[in-house]
């Protein structure tokens, strides 16, 4: 099924309309999670990777 390019806009902005956009007082605790989950995530990973990282050198080091 293909519509023309004018319809096609038609139907994006009644779909637009339904949209419930979030408010500020919504956004910013969401936001802030995201980045102190980030945050968690990246020393995590660093952590992991130099343990892994020394442990690999280590057991090169044997042979």
């Amino acid at each position: 099924m293909s519509t023309n390019p004018i319809q096609f806009l038609r139907q994006v902005k009644q779909e637009v309309k339904k949209v419930t956009w979030p408010t500020r007082k919504e956004v910013i605790p969401t936001c802030t999670m995201v980045i102190a989950l980030v945050a968690i995530a990246t020393v995590f990973f660093f952590v992991v990777d130099m343990v892994l990282g020394w442990g690999v050198d280590k057991i090169l080091q044997l042979g």
